[in-house]
Protein backbone atom coordinates (compact mmCIF):
# COMPACT_ATOMS: atom_id res chain seq x y z
CA UNK A 1 0.00 0.00 0.00
CA UNK A 2 1.34 3.44 -0.91
CA UNK A 3 2.66 6.11 1.45
CA UNK A 4 -0.18 8.46 0.55
CA UNK A 5 -2.86 5.84 1.12
CA UNK A 6 -1.46 4.74 4.44
CA UNK A 7 -1.29 8.32 5.59
CA UNK A 8 -5.10 8.33 5.69
CA UNK A 9 -5.32 5.58 8.30
CA UNK A 10 -6.64 6.56 11.71
CA UNK A 11 -4.38 7.26 14.64
CA UNK A 12 -6.40 4.86 16.82
CA UNK A 13 -5.53 1.91 14.58
CA UNK A 14 -1.88 2.82 14.68
CA UNK A 15 -1.77 3.06 18.45
CA UNK A 16 -3.47 -0.30 18.79
CA UNK A 17 -0.84 -1.87 16.56
CA UNK A 18 1.95 -0.23 18.51
CA UNK A 19 0.72 -1.58 21.81
CA UNK A 20 0.63 -5.16 20.61
CA UNK A 21 3.97 -5.69 18.87
CA UNK A 22 7.37 -5.26 20.50
CA UNK A 23 8.99 -4.79 17.10
CA UNK A 24 6.84 -1.75 16.37
CA UNK A 25 8.81 1.43 16.81
CA UNK A 26 6.48 3.20 19.20
CA UNK A 27 8.21 3.06 22.56
CA UNK A 28 9.07 6.40 24.12
CA UNK A 29 12.84 6.28 24.53
CA UNK A 30 14.48 9.30 26.07
CA UNK A 31 13.60 12.95 25.61
CA UNK A 32 11.32 13.51 22.63
CA UNK A 33 10.77 16.57 20.45
CA UNK A 34 7.61 18.50 21.22
CA UNK A 35 6.65 19.86 17.79
CA UNK A 36 4.36 18.03 15.37
CA UNK A 37 2.65 18.86 12.12
CA UNK A 38 -1.16 18.97 12.12
CA UNK A 39 -1.21 15.80 10.03
CA UNK A 40 1.10 13.97 12.39
CA UNK A 41 4.39 12.27 11.62
CA UNK A 42 5.23 8.99 9.86
CA UNK A 43 5.51 5.88 12.02
CA UNK A 44 7.29 2.62 11.30
CA UNK A 45 7.56 -1.02 12.34
CA UNK A 46 10.66 -3.11 11.80
CA UNK A 47 10.41 -6.21 9.58
CA UNK A 48 12.70 -8.65 11.40
CA UNK A 49 12.64 -11.18 8.54
CA UNK A 50 14.01 -8.79 5.89
CA UNK A 51 16.10 -9.54 3.82
CA UNK A 52 16.81 -13.15 2.82
CA UNK A 53 20.57 -13.58 2.39
CA UNK A 54 21.39 -16.61 0.21
CA UNK A 55 24.21 -19.13 0.01
CA UNK A 56 25.05 -19.03 3.68
CA UNK A 57 26.71 -15.68 3.05
CA UNK A 58 27.89 -13.52 5.96
CA UNK A 59 27.87 -9.73 6.01
CA UNK A 60 30.65 -7.64 7.45
CA UNK A 61 30.15 -4.02 8.40
CA UNK A 62 27.20 -2.72 6.37
CA UNK A 63 28.26 0.77 5.39
CA UNK A 64 25.50 1.96 3.08
CA UNK A 65 22.09 1.31 1.56
CA UNK A 66 20.18 2.89 -1.33
CA UNK A 67 16.94 2.32 -3.26
CA UNK A 68 16.62 2.46 -7.05
CA UNK A 69 13.68 3.47 -9.26
CA UNK A 70 12.18 -0.03 -9.08
CA UNK A 71 12.23 -0.02 -5.29
CA UNK A 72 15.09 -2.51 -5.34
CA UNK A 73 17.36 -2.12 -2.35
CA UNK A 74 21.13 -2.06 -2.81
CA UNK A 75 23.40 -2.89 0.11
CA UNK A 76 27.12 -2.16 0.38
CA UNK A 77 29.15 -3.99 3.00
CA UNK A 78 32.79 -4.64 3.87
CA UNK A 79 33.71 -8.28 3.24
CA UNK A 80 37.18 -7.76 4.68
CA UNK A 81 35.62 -7.11 8.09
CA UNK A 82 34.06 -10.59 8.24
CA UNK A 83 35.80 -12.68 10.91
CA UNK A 84 38.70 -14.81 9.70
CA UNK A 85 36.92 -18.09 10.38
CA UNK A 86 33.98 -16.99 8.20
CA UNK A 87 35.90 -15.38 5.32
CA UNK A 88 35.03 -18.22 2.96
CA UNK A 89 31.36 -17.30 3.41
CA UNK A 90 31.78 -13.53 3.07
CA UNK A 91 29.18 -12.11 0.66
CA UNK A 92 30.30 -9.98 -2.30
CA UNK A 93 30.36 -6.28 -1.33
CA UNK A 94 27.33 -5.21 -3.43
CA UNK A 95 23.98 -6.99 -2.97
CA UNK A 96 20.64 -6.22 -4.62
CA UNK A 97 17.25 -7.23 -3.14
CA UNK A 98 13.69 -6.48 -4.14
CA UNK A 99 11.41 -4.74 -1.66
CA UNK A 100 10.23 -8.08 -0.30
CA UNK A 101 13.82 -8.96 0.60
CA UNK A 102 14.31 -11.50 -2.17
CA UNK A 103 17.91 -11.68 -3.35
CA UNK A 104 18.51 -10.51 -6.96
CA UNK A 105 22.27 -10.37 -7.54
CA UNK A 106 25.65 -9.63 -5.99
CA UNK A 107 28.99 -8.44 -7.33
CA UNK A 108 31.94 -6.18 -6.64
CA UNK A 109 35.46 -6.26 -5.31
CA UNK A 110 38.87 -5.57 -6.86
CA UNK A 111 39.03 -5.66 -10.67
CA UNK A 112 41.62 -5.34 -13.41
CA UNK A 113 40.19 -2.15 -14.94
CA UNK A 114 39.41 -0.11 -11.80
CA UNK A 115 40.58 0.54 -8.25
CA UNK A 116 38.13 -0.89 -5.74
CA UNK A 117 37.96 0.92 -2.36
CA UNK A 118 40.03 -0.43 0.49
CA UNK A 119 37.11 0.35 2.80
CA UNK A 120 33.67 0.44 1.17
CA UNK A 121 31.60 3.41 2.35
CA UNK A 122 28.78 4.82 0.18
CA UNK A 123 26.44 3.47 -2.52
CA UNK A 124 23.93 5.33 -4.70
CA UNK A 125 21.84 4.18 -7.66
CA UNK A 126 21.03 7.07 -9.96
CA UNK A 127 17.96 7.79 -12.08
CA UNK A 128 19.43 5.82 -15.01
CA UNK A 129 20.14 2.78 -12.86
CA UNK A 130 23.89 3.33 -12.58
CA UNK A 131 25.55 2.29 -9.35
CA UNK A 132 27.99 4.71 -7.68
CA UNK A 133 30.44 3.47 -5.05
CA UNK A 134 33.04 5.24 -2.94
CA UNK A 135 35.31 4.32 -0.06
CA UNK A 136 36.99 5.95 2.91
CA UNK A 137 40.10 3.80 3.30
CA UNK A 138 43.08 5.84 4.45
CA UNK A 139 46.24 3.77 4.71
CA UNK A 140 48.60 3.05 3.09
CA UNK A 141 46.97 4.92 0.18
CA UNK A 142 43.62 6.64 0.51
CA UNK A 143 40.49 5.88 -1.51
CA UNK A 144 40.65 8.99 -3.71
CA UNK A 145 38.25 7.73 -6.37
CA UNK A 146 34.56 7.34 -7.15
CA UNK A 147 33.31 4.43 -9.26
CA UNK A 148 30.28 4.16 -11.55
CA UNK A 149 28.97 0.74 -12.62
CA UNK A 150 26.08 -0.83 -14.47
CA UNK A 151 23.62 -2.83 -12.39
CA UNK A 152 25.53 -5.95 -13.41
CA UNK A 153 28.83 -4.59 -12.10
CA UNK A 154 30.47 -3.47 -15.34
CA UNK A 155 32.62 -0.37 -14.87
CA UNK A 156 31.43 2.75 -16.66
CA UNK A 157 33.61 5.44 -15.10
CA UNK A 158 36.32 5.95 -12.50
CA UNK A 159 36.80 9.48 -11.19
CA UNK A 160 40.12 10.05 -9.44
CA UNK A 161 42.89 7.62 -8.53
CA UNK A 162 43.93 5.90 -5.33
CA UNK A 163 46.31 7.98 -3.22
CA UNK A 164 46.41 10.89 -5.68
CA UNK A 165 44.34 13.60 -3.97
CA UNK A 166 45.95 16.97 -3.53
CA UNK A 167 43.40 18.07 -0.94
CA UNK A 168 40.47 20.44 -1.04
CA UNK A 169 41.73 22.35 -4.10
CA UNK A 170 42.08 19.21 -6.24
CA UNK A 171 39.45 19.05 -9.01
CA UNK A 172 40.66 15.75 -10.52
CA UNK A 173 40.46 13.51 -7.44
CA UNK A 174 38.12 13.11 -4.50
CA UNK A 175 39.55 12.08 -1.14
CA UNK A 176 37.81 9.30 0.76
CA UNK A 177 34.29 10.29 -0.40
CA UNK A 178 31.46 9.36 1.95
CA UNK A 179 28.42 9.43 -0.38
CA UNK A 180 27.24 10.62 -3.80
CA UNK A 181 23.92 11.65 -5.33
CA UNK A 182 23.10 12.20 -9.02
CA UNK A 183 20.61 15.00 -9.66
CA UNK A 184 18.53 14.17 -12.71
CA UNK A 185 17.71 17.73 -13.76
CA UNK A 186 21.38 18.59 -14.36
CA UNK A 187 22.90 15.08 -14.69
CA UNK A 188 25.50 16.07 -12.11
CA UNK A 189 26.90 13.95 -9.31
CA UNK A 190 27.08 15.73 -5.96
CA UNK A 191 29.75 14.17 -3.76
CA UNK A 192 30.03 14.36 0.02
CA UNK A 193 33.82 14.50 -0.15
CA UNK A 194 34.15 14.42 3.55
CA UNK A 195 36.66 12.05 5.12
CA UNK A 196 39.88 13.38 3.60
CA UNK A 197 38.43 16.68 2.37
CA UNK A 198 35.81 19.04 3.81
CA UNK A 199 33.72 19.90 0.81
CA UNK A 200 30.91 19.16 -1.59
CA UNK A 201 32.25 18.65 -5.10
CA UNK A 202 30.00 18.56 -8.17
CA UNK A 203 31.00 16.65 -11.32
CA UNK A 204 29.45 15.78 -14.66
CA UNK A 205 27.82 12.39 -14.16
CA UNK A 206 28.83 11.13 -17.62
CA UNK A 207 32.39 12.36 -17.93
CA UNK A 208 33.46 13.17 -14.36
CA UNK A 209 34.44 16.70 -15.42
CA UNK A 210 34.67 19.19 -12.57
CA UNK A 211 31.82 21.69 -12.24
CA UNK A 212 32.10 23.43 -8.86
CA UNK A 213 32.71 22.86 -5.15
CA UNK A 214 32.09 24.49 -1.79
CA UNK A 215 32.53 24.12 1.95
CA UNK A 216 30.32 24.92 4.93
CA UNK A 217 28.24 28.09 4.53
CA UNK A 218 29.45 28.16 0.91
CA UNK A 219 32.97 29.04 2.08
CA UNK A 220 36.12 27.93 0.35
CA UNK A 221 36.88 24.47 1.78
CA UNK A 222 40.11 24.38 3.75
CA UNK A 223 42.29 21.49 4.80
CA UNK A 224 41.82 20.50 8.43
CA UNK A 225 44.32 21.72 11.04
CA UNK A 226 46.46 19.16 12.90
CA UNK A 227 44.33 17.11 15.28
CA UNK A 228 46.55 17.37 18.37
CA UNK A 229 47.49 20.54 20.20
CA UNK A 230 46.37 22.82 17.38
CA UNK A 231 44.70 26.18 17.45
CA UNK A 232 41.81 26.23 14.95
CA UNK A 233 42.41 28.25 11.81
CA UNK A 234 40.27 31.26 10.98
CA UNK A 235 38.31 29.00 8.68
CA UNK A 236 37.21 26.95 11.69
CA UNK A 237 35.98 29.89 13.75
CA UNK A 238 32.26 30.31 14.20
CA UNK A 239 30.84 33.05 11.94
CA UNK A 240 28.17 33.91 14.52
CA UNK A 241 27.57 32.66 18.00
CA UNK A 242 25.63 29.43 17.90
CA UNK A 243 26.14 28.85 14.18
CA UNK A 244 28.96 26.33 14.50
CA UNK A 245 32.29 26.09 12.66
CA UNK A 246 32.76 27.74 9.27
CA UNK A 247 34.22 24.51 7.91
CA UNK A 248 32.62 21.09 7.64
CA UNK A 249 33.83 18.34 9.94
CA UNK A 250 32.95 15.00 8.29
CA UNK A 251 30.78 15.53 5.21
CA UNK A 252 29.04 12.18 5.61
CA UNK A 253 25.77 12.28 3.65
CA UNK A 254 24.22 14.16 0.75
CA UNK A 255 20.81 14.27 -0.94
CA UNK A 256 19.25 16.58 -3.53
CA UNK A 257 15.53 17.23 -3.16
CA UNK A 258 12.94 17.39 -5.94
CA UNK A 259 13.06 21.18 -5.76
CA UNK A 260 16.81 21.27 -6.33
CA UNK A 261 18.11 21.91 -2.82
CA UNK A 262 21.27 20.15 -1.66
CA UNK A 263 21.14 18.73 1.87
CA UNK A 264 24.53 18.00 3.44
CA UNK A 265 24.97 15.90 6.58
CA UNK A 266 27.86 17.41 8.53
CA UNK A 267 28.06 14.45 10.88
CA UNK A 268 30.45 15.45 13.65
CA UNK A 269 29.12 19.01 13.78
CA UNK A 270 25.60 17.65 14.49
CA UNK A 271 24.05 19.64 11.67
CA UNK A 272 22.52 19.67 8.22
CA UNK A 273 23.32 22.52 5.85
CA UNK A 274 21.20 23.36 2.83
CA UNK A 275 22.40 24.88 -0.44
CA UNK A 276 21.07 25.64 -3.88
CA UNK A 277 22.38 23.34 -6.59
CA UNK A 278 24.88 26.09 -7.46
CA UNK A 279 26.32 26.01 -3.96
CA UNK A 280 24.70 29.08 -2.43
CA UNK A 281 24.12 28.56 1.28
CA UNK A 282 20.49 28.92 2.40
CA UNK A 283 20.11 27.60 5.97
CA UNK A 284 21.14 24.97 8.50
CA UNK A 285 19.62 22.98 11.32
CA UNK A 286 21.19 21.16 14.24
CA UNK A 287 20.24 17.55 14.96
CA UNK A 288 20.14 16.27 18.56
CA UNK A 289 22.71 18.86 19.52
CA UNK A 290 24.53 18.32 22.84
CA UNK A 291 23.70 14.61 22.86
CA UNK A 292 26.11 12.06 24.31
CA UNK A 293 27.69 11.71 20.87
CA UNK A 294 28.09 14.59 18.43
CA UNK A 295 27.84 12.23 15.43
CA UNK A 296 24.14 12.90 14.99
CA UNK A 297 23.81 13.56 11.23
CA UNK A 298 25.27 10.56 9.43
CA UNK A 299 22.75 9.90 6.65
CA UNK A 300 19.66 11.45 5.07
CA UNK A 301 16.54 10.28 3.25
CA UNK A 302 13.29 11.94 2.15
CA UNK A 303 9.66 10.89 2.38
CA UNK A 304 8.26 9.91 -1.05
CA UNK A 305 5.48 12.50 -1.36
CA UNK A 306 6.09 15.06 -4.13
CA UNK A 307 6.84 17.79 -1.60
CA UNK A 308 9.18 15.51 0.35
CA UNK A 309 7.71 16.93 3.52
CA UNK A 310 9.81 14.82 5.87
CA UNK A 311 13.51 14.10 6.06
CA UNK A 312 14.89 11.15 8.00
CA UNK A 313 18.25 11.60 9.69
CA UNK A 314 20.41 8.69 10.85
CA UNK A 315 21.90 9.57 14.24
CA UNK A 316 24.93 7.30 14.27
CA UNK A 317 26.29 8.13 17.69
CA UNK A 318 23.00 7.92 19.59
CA UNK A 319 21.24 5.06 17.76
CA UNK A 320 18.19 7.02 16.65
CA UNK A 321 16.33 8.06 13.53
CA UNK A 322 15.05 11.64 13.64
CA UNK A 323 11.96 12.69 11.70
CA UNK A 324 12.58 16.25 10.51
CA UNK A 325 10.44 18.82 8.72
CA UNK A 326 12.40 19.28 5.50
CA UNK A 327 11.45 22.93 5.06
CA UNK A 328 12.17 24.13 8.60
CA UNK A 329 14.76 21.49 9.61
CA UNK A 330 12.86 21.16 12.87
CA UNK A 331 12.93 17.74 14.54
CA UNK A 332 9.37 16.46 14.91
CA UNK A 333 9.94 13.01 16.36
CA UNK A 334 12.59 10.33 16.78
CA UNK A 335 12.83 6.62 17.47
CA UNK A 336 15.41 3.93 18.15
CA UNK A 337 17.84 2.84 20.81
CA UNK A 338 21.16 1.08 21.10
CA UNK A 339 20.88 -2.69 21.00
CA UNK A 340 21.01 -5.89 19.00
CA UNK A 341 17.27 -6.61 18.78
CA UNK A 342 15.32 -5.96 15.58
CA UNK A 343 14.50 -2.27 15.45
CA UNK A 344 17.49 -1.31 17.59
CA UNK A 345 20.70 0.10 16.19
CA UNK A 346 24.42 -0.30 16.60
CA UNK A 347 26.44 2.24 14.61
CA UNK A 348 23.56 3.40 12.41
CA UNK A 349 25.35 4.71 9.34
CA UNK A 350 23.31 5.44 6.18
CA UNK A 351 19.56 5.43 5.51
CA UNK A 352 17.30 5.20 2.44
CA UNK A 353 13.58 5.31 1.62
CA UNK A 354 11.42 3.76 -1.08
CA UNK A 355 8.34 4.95 -2.98
CA UNK A 356 6.00 3.41 -0.39
CA UNK A 357 7.61 5.32 2.48
CA UNK A 358 9.53 2.39 3.95
CA UNK A 359 12.96 3.02 5.44
CA UNK A 360 16.15 0.96 5.13
CA UNK A 361 19.12 1.33 7.46
CA UNK A 362 22.76 0.27 7.28
CA UNK A 363 24.74 -0.49 10.44
CA UNK A 364 28.52 -0.46 10.33
CA UNK A 365 31.08 -1.29 13.02
CA UNK A 366 29.17 -3.39 15.59
CA UNK A 367 25.81 -3.61 13.81
CA UNK A 368 26.74 -5.39 10.58
CA UNK A 369 23.22 -5.56 9.19
CA UNK A 370 20.63 -3.89 7.02
CA UNK A 371 17.09 -3.43 8.36
CA UNK A 372 13.73 -2.53 6.85
CA UNK A 373 11.21 -0.34 8.67
CA UNK A 374 7.73 -0.59 7.18
CA UNK A 375 5.70 2.60 6.98
CA UNK A 376 2.63 2.31 9.21
CA UNK A 377 0.86 5.61 8.59
CA UNK A 378 0.69 8.92 10.44
CA UNK A 379 0.36 9.54 14.16
CA UNK A 380 0.92 12.42 16.59
CA UNK A 381 4.53 13.01 17.53
CA UNK A 382 5.47 11.57 20.91
CA UNK A 383 6.05 14.21 23.56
Amino acid sequence: MSWKRLAEFSVMALLATACGDQTTVAEDLGEQPTVAEDGGVPTFAVDPSWPTIPNGWVLGQVSSVTVDGRDHVWVLHRPRTVEDEQQDNAAPPVLEFDDAGTFIRAWGGPGADYEWPANEHGIHVDYQGHVWIGGNGGQPESDDMLLKFTTEGELLLQIGRRGQSGGNTDTENVRRPAEAFVYQDTNEVFVADGYGNRRVIVLDADTGAFKRMWGAFGNEPLDAPPETGATPTSGDAAPDEGQGPQQFATVHGIEVSNDGLVYVADRNNSRIQVFTSDGAYTTQGFINQNADSASTAAGLAFSPDPQQQFMYVADQGNSRIHVVDRQTLEALDSFGRNGEAPGDFQALHHIASDSNGNLYTAEAQRGRRVQKFVFQGMAPARR
